[in-house]
């Protein structure tokens, strides 16, 4: 471990340990869309001492933007979220390695940025994008964590292979999604859901637990969460193919 003082305080947890911090060092993470999950969520995996962030967006940085999407400063609008962001992650941590892929990938280059991933992480805010993920997840076999959130309300999923996939609970014909612009967000609502997308993939990365399988519902308004058990839909266009 080069730097066992930066990460001392998580490698005395019996669950990390030194193995379990080579074992991050090792590891890839694909973020795809830099914005309210996208921030913080890289901001941790980098904090963390992942190996390698592969991030993926296609927009600049607004002043709106700043309410949320923490990884970003004020001397940074204008600029492209993806060199912005891999500046600001490479300040916070020189040891990891920023690979920036501009999008919006197409079909060959989102699979191949899955494949070259250990886990992925969505974070984008519409379903076009999220399907489009999952069916590349799905093919490449990668894990998936899976982030939303609007208003006061977020939720979260994993979706690992051989279980159910994204579209076995929300079906490829999803209607529109509303967008922060419209419904409006709280910053520190996406800030939860997207460290806690974090979380979960550092945990699938150590192998800590197993929480796919599950949608989890948080109500930022009473501090609650709901959990929902997922089916596999034998009939899943995606991963019904897959098996």
């Amino acid at each position: 471990m080069s730097d066992y003082a930066r990460y001392s305080r998580q490698v005395v947890l019996r669950e990390v340990g030194v193995n379990g911090q080579s074992l991050l060092r090792d590891s890839t993470a694909l973020v795809i869309g830099l914005g309210g999950l996208g921030a913080p969520a890289s901001l941790y995996l980098a904090g963390a001492g992942l190996g390698q962030l592969l991030l993926s967006d296609r927009d600049h940085v607004e002043r709106s933007n700043l309410q949320r999407q923490i990884v970003y400063r004020n001397a940074d609008l204008g600029r492209s979220k993806l060199e912005a962001a891999a500046d600001n992650l490479r300040a916070l941590n020189p040891e990891c390695r920023i690979d920036s892929r501009p999008g919006p990938l197409d079909e060959a280059g989102l699979l191949a940025a899955v494949r070259a991933a250990d886990v992925v992480l969505d974070c984008t805010d519409n379903f076009p994008a999220r399907f489009a993920i999952n069916r590349a997840c799905v093919a490449a076999r990668r894990p998936l964590v899976s982030g939303a959130a609007i208003r006061f309300e977020g939720q979260i999923a994993v979706f690992r292979p051989g279980g159910p996939c994204y579209a076995c609970l929300f079906g490829e014909g999803g209607e529109a999604a509303e967008t922060c612009e419209e419904a409006g967000i709280l910053g520190p609502v996406v800030g939860v859901i997207g460290a806690m997308q974090a979380l979960l993939a550092l945990k699938l990365l150590l192998g800590i637990g197993d929480d796919a399988g599950r949608l989890h519902l948080w109500d930022a308004a009473t501090l609650s969460w709901r959990s929902l058990k997922a089916a596999r839909d034998p009939h899943c266009r995606v991963c019904g193919t897959h098996d």
